[in-house]
């Protein structure tokens, strides 16, 4: 089995009924797959467990997502961040455009790489463009007023990369897209959880404020790490929100392909019962940690079907 996570991702051609393996690029390929695998490990062990009609540009889109994510950890200077969205706004606005050539693609990995899945699964434009909006306006805003300001940016930042994988399975099923916006929120909800000590680190509270405010903990409180019984329960109800589009999402009947598309709710779920059994307690160190056990979790799901 690690013998498969570790190798499957070296020859993995695109493959399309619209394009051909000769207009695919292993350097491009293994550069997208090289960032998924440094920056969202848990995706990239999902991905590699997906069937290879669909690895290679799920490892794209993923890749795409991850560099517009990093922007706001790259610079805390906000002209610089403005800088750098725009240049993935501009990226799509050359990649749209019609008859377009990828010689006339900026020289960026993933940008050429996106350009080609774009042509070949034929992709909303509108989906990507929220990928890259989305984090735009929360470098403007800086934090969140509502629990529900977070679901709508959990279902443009996470619910968009489910809706673009089911373009690329070819699946266009309102059960899916409605499954997948539920695991887009309870994905978004607990990176928001998991994503504590990071945010504190760039001094942003990245925890809604009206449940803030409701538990009367202070954003000092959260900035400095100070665990209590008011914390626990703003870390409970955030939770307690995410297992239950968890759980929606798990009840809906999809086709049986995008239960692999799914299979990242498996590290959601680990991650959540990680956190009741510690108690809610969001600063606890060993909710840092990676899962030992997460790889055969998603294989023994995998082999089933189901995520």
């Amino acid at each position: 089995m690690f013998k498969y996570f570790k190798y499957s991702v070296k020859t993995t051609p695109m493959i399309s009924r619209n394009c051909s393996n000769k207009n695919s690029s292993n350097d491009g390929l293994n550069y997208c797959a090289n960032i998924v695998r440094q920056h969202d490990y848990e995706n990239f062990l999902a991905t590699l467990l997906m069937t290879k009609a669909i690895r290679s540009p799920t490892l794209v889109v993923r890749a795409f997502n991850v560099e517009v994510a990093r922007v706001q950890d790259q610079t805390s200077d906000l002209q610089t961040a403005a800088f750098r969205v725009q240049f993935w706004l501009d990226t799509l606005n050359y990649i749209y455009k019609k008859d377009q050539s990828i010689s006339k693609i900026p020289a960026n990995p993933i940008a050429r790489e996106l350009f080609k899945v774009c042509k070949c699964y034929s992709l909303p434009r509108r989906h990507l463009e929220k990928l890259v909006s989305s984090r735009s306006n929360l470098l403007k805003s800086k934090y969140f007023r509502t629990l529900e300001d977070i679901e709508k940016y959990a279902d443009d930042t996470v619910s968009s990369v489910y809706y673009l994988l089911l373009s690329v399975a070819g699946v266009t099923d309102i059960h899916a897209d409605h499954a997948a916006s539920h695991l887009g929120k309870s994905q978004g909800l607990t990176n928001i959880l998991r994503s504590i000590h990071v945010s504190n680190y760039h001094k942003i509270v990245a925890l809604p404020m009206d449940i803030l405010m409701k538990y009367q903990v202070s954003q000092e409180e959260v900035l400095r790490g100070v665990d209590s019984e008011k914390m626990r329960n703003v870390a409970f109800e955030i939770a307690s929100r995410a297992n239950n589009h968890l759980k929606k999402a798990r009840q809906i009947k999809v086709p049986q392909i995008t239960n692999q598309i799914f299979l990242p709710a498996v590290a959601v779920d680990s991650y959540l019962t990680k956190l009741q059994k510690n108690n809610f307690n969001l600063f606890d160190k060993s909710l840092q940690r990676g899962s030992a056990t997460l790889p055969f979790k998603l294989y023994y799901k995998r082999i089933l079907n189901k995520y």
